[in-house]
């Protein structure tokens, strides 16, 4: 960013006095604020970003407390030019089910901004000293840009250490924090989390996960939108009409004209010439996964609405790449684990090959794989997808779609030990009778090969992806350039496992 730094911004919210502007760069307007004094308020808690519908220029600031707070606001300027402008908060409020704690969630939404511009925020509310982070908005137009993508995370908040596996009761691991680091230190514009972000649904103490999975992420998400996608341990008993309640309350995501018991759950956004467009696997998925079984809970408005929008992207001149992000898979070739899900491949893929989208990215399976470009399916029981070519280092999306299993984002299950030699999946057809004892329908599965399958590490449980957007130049090809990082330690420590190109004609 320019202007003023991160680092200066971080101590400025360490305590004392804040001087906005940093020494040799003129600000416009500085102000010096004291750090309030301690008047009972709850600080500013799990500051973190997301984008509107046009990154461009729409952002929200969003923080949470559990007591009530007093004109939660943000103040936004610009490195150079000082705070100039404030943004009142909206408060959306959940009670979880299961302590009966209620947690009050503060969305703060910026309009109105300049595309590709760097801005500086402070979240604030009566009696609490105001937290400090940057946002830059996305391009408008064909421009080059980042984006990076892991799903299954966790927190990093532990027991002990059992043998290989680290206890407690939300699946976390040290790594769910290193991850975190590796993603900051990758700078990219936006964070795809590809579901199943705390597993709030297995804890004991549900909102007390929340809170730590945003205090972790926070030191990158107060700097970049993590932009999720609800997995099936988003479903937490009793937390509003489908489980997602939550999630819903933490999160403000671009509208989609849903329903309200259905917000958040299917959006999509612009940054460049990506449309990125973001759905909830459990409408569709066979897998009875989360704390209640939600399939087809949308009523098919869900598909309705994608179908519609896959459509709007498609014939947008200044679209060049459809991305999806979702949570369970359409492709898997580990044993003993989640598997692939029938439900998705009836309901998604011929929607995805219909629109010619390009890449999809999902975790649920926790480990790194990637398929061949895939279009049309076998006329058989699992509808194995079907490759349309088998280079592995460059990749025309315009003939097939790319699938990435990124599920390494930190659990304390991983499944990279897992994989079938030579490669099979285990594809779920459907559900039993549910189980009397626990209520959970157990999948029924059927086997088949997986001629799809383009790259598989079974050495490195965790990591994530990086995208390097290249618009190209008129009348050639636009490329992304995609990494996966496997996370190998702590400080965000990575090594590159995976690294091919994405290509496709530019459509203008």
């Amino acid at each position: 960013m320019s202007g003023i730094s991160r680092r200066g911004l971080l101590a400025a919210g360490a305590g004392g006095a804040v001087l906005l502007g940093t020494p040799g760069v003129a600000a416009a307007s500085p102000e010096l604020w004291r750090r309030p004094g301690a008047l009972g308020a709850p600080p500013v808690s799990g500051l973190h970003l997301q984008f509107g519908s046009d990154a461009s220029r729409e952002a929200v600031v969003s923080w949470h407390s559990t007591a009530s707070v007093a004109r939660p606001r943000v103040l936004l300027g610009t490195p150079d030019g000082g705070f100039g402008r404030t943004v009142e908060a909206e408060t959306t409020t959940y009670r979880d089910a299961k302590s009966g704690t209620e947690v009050q969630v503060h969305h703060a939404r910026l309009t109105g901004l300049r595309p590709d511009t760097d801005y500086v925020y402070a979240a604030q509310h009566e009696g609490a000293a105001p937290e400090l982070g940057t946002v830059r908005t996305a391009p408008r137009g064909r421009a080059p840009f980042r984006f990076t993508s892991f799903g299954d995370q966790g927190t990093p908040t532990l027991g002990k250490l059992s043998g290989t596996t680290y206890v407690n009761d939300n699946l976390g691991s040290p790594f769910a924090g290193d991850v975190t680091a590796a993603v900051e230190g990758a700078a990219p514009l936006f964070h795809l989390v590809n579901g199943d972000l705390c597993y709030a649904n297995l804890a004991t103490d549900r909102v007390r996960t929340w809170s730590d999975w945003f205090e972790n992420n926070s030191r990158s998400a107060r700097y970049r939108p993590w932009m999720p996608a609800a997995g099936n341990h988003e479903n937490e008993l009793g937390n509003g009409p489908i489980g997602y309640g939550a999630y819903q309350a933490y999160f403000s995501l671009p509208a989609s004209d849903s329903d309200p018991e259905t917000r958040g759950l299917w959006y999509a956004f612009t940054a460049g010439s990506v449309r990125v467009i973001s759905v909830n696997n459990d409408d569709v998925a066979y897998q009875d996964g989360g704390n209640s079984y939600v399939h087809g809970y949308s009523g098919g408005a869900q598909r309705r609405w994608l179908e519609a929008e896959l459509s709007r992207s498609r014939s947008d001149p200044g679209i060049d790449w459809v991305v999806v992000c979702m949570h369970q898979v359409v492709v898997s070739t580990v044993d003993k684990f989640n598997g692939a899900d029938l439900g998705i491949r009836e309901s998604w893929v011929p929607l995805f090959d219909k629109y010619g989208v390009d890449l999809v990215v999902c975790g649920h399976e926790h480990h790194y794989e990637r398929s061949h470009p895939i279009r049309g399916q076998q006329p058989n029981d699992t509808r194995t997808p079907i490759p349309t070519d088998t280079r592995t280092d460059v990749v025309d999306t315009s003939r097939g779609t790319v699938h990435m299993v990124i599920g390494g984002g930190g659990t304390s299950a991983p499944s990279n030990k897992l994989f079938f030699a030579p490669a099979q999946c285990r594809v779920i057809t459907g559900v039993g009778a549910a189980d009397p004892s626990t209520g959970k329908r157990p999948p029924i599965y059927v086997m088949e090969d997986a001629p799809w399958s383009a790259f598989r590490d079974p050495d490195h449980a965790y990591g994530f992806a990086s995208f390097d957007v290249d618009p190209g130049k008129p009348g050639g090809h636009t490329t992304m350039a995609v990494t996966y990082h496997a996370v190998t330690g702590p400080y965000g420590a990575t090594v590159p496992v995976d690294q091919f190109t994405l290509t496709r004609p530019r459509r203008g």
